[in-house]
Formats: structure tokens, sequence, C-alpha cells
């Protein structure tokens, strides 16, 4: 499974990584020259069981991936990818595929289907599109990974303050929902921010809304 640390030191350098599963190896070879021109770093693959073997460990990554390989098919590729918990977005190529295979793929969260022939244009704008997603989605991730360590700071009823605080709640509803004393509801929410550094609510409640 890919790390969120190895996003923050791949995102500093911008490098992008882009998995390449084509049984064709003319087909393989072009795609693989044009995006090395380009600037990313590409990962080629033969067959689907080796890319699934060795999944780089890297973000953020795009996965361009041929519906009909050798053994699996595109769509179970992205099963497997998701069964293993891995998130980069998918586009499948395909010379021949049926339209139940098309219409589970864009179900399973597939950001395009290319039908060969297609136009290099095409691709380049579907990986686009499929960084912009990945790179979304990894910020969202470590957004939540920061609020998540910040508040490992706090005890539980701590937390549960915290949670009432975010929704607006006065010190008076804040010690009715939990059932406390007025000074040790104010005690709790002094804790809390002074734990969390914030000086106001309204830092408190932005921090929560990143």
């Amino acid at each position: 499974m890919r790390l969120l640390k190895d996003f923050i030191s791949t995102n500093k350098e911008e490098q992008r990584h882009v998995c390449l599963l084509e049984d064709d190896d003319s087909v393989r070879q072009s795609i693989e020259l044009i995006l090395l021109n380009l600037g990313y770093t590409v990962h080629t693959y033969s067959s689907a069981v080796d890319f699934l073997r060795n999944v780089p460990n890297v973000m953020p990554c795009v996965v361009v991936c041929d519906m009909n390989m050798p053994a699996l098919s595109g769509v179970q590729v992205q099963e497997a990818l998701a069964s293993a918990q891995y998130t980069m977005p998918i586009i499948f190529i395909s010379g021949a595929s049926s339209v139940e295979q098309s219409i589970k793929a864009m179900k399973q969260g597939a950001i395009e289907f290319l039908i060969k022939p297609f136009s290099i244009n095409e691709l380049l704008e579907a990986i686009s599109r499929g960084f912009a997603l990945e790179t979304k989605m990894l910020n969202n991730a470590l957004k939540q990974q920061f609020i998540e360590e910040e508040l490992n700071k706090l005890s539980p009823r701590e937390r549960e303050v915290f949670y009432l605080l975010v929704k607006g709640y006065s010190n008076t509803e804040i010690l009715t929902t939990l059932a406390i004393s007025l000074p040790t509801a104010k005690q709790y929410k002094a804790e809390v921010m002074r734990k969390l550094n914030f000086n106001s609510l309204s830092e408190l409640i932005a921090f929560h809304q990143v």
C-alpha cells in the first residue's frame, strides 16, 4: 500500500508516475516514449499479474491499462487494486471491449475509457485529469491525517467537547449535553484550545473545516 509520506517527498520533486499496462510491445513502447519525453516517470508492464505483484509505492500515480490483458482483464485489475486499497485513478484503453465492460469499469471508478485508435492528445488529457484527481485525493488524505494527529492530543472527553464546539455549542449547551458543571465545561474548553494551540473558536472551527 502507498504511504502518505511518499507523496510528500515525490510531490516536492514534482515527479508524476504513470503505470502503463499494455501487452502489445509496439503500443506500449510508443506511449512510453511520448510520456518520458513529457517528463513523466513511466513504469511499464506487459503482464497484469506482474503489475499486481509489483505495484510501485509512489505518489502521485495514474494507471493506464489495456482492458484485454492476458490472464486478467482490466476490470479484474481494477478490482484487485481496490481490494488492496489502492486508489490511483485508472484510464482504460482497448481495441475491442464490450459495452458491459466499459460500463462496469466506469461504475467502479475509471476516469476514462479510450477505444483504439485514439489520439495521443486524448490520452494526455485523461492522464492530466487523473493527476488532478489523484492530487486532490492525496491532499485530502494528508489533511485528514494531520487533523487526526492533532486530535490525538485530546482525551476522549476533550474530543467530545471539541466536536460540540465546532458545531457551535455554547458552554451552557455543552454542560447540558455532557451532564457536567459549568466550571468543568469551561475547563475542558480551555484544555482543547490550549492543546490544539488555538486563540479563538473561529480558528478551531476553521481547523476542522480544512
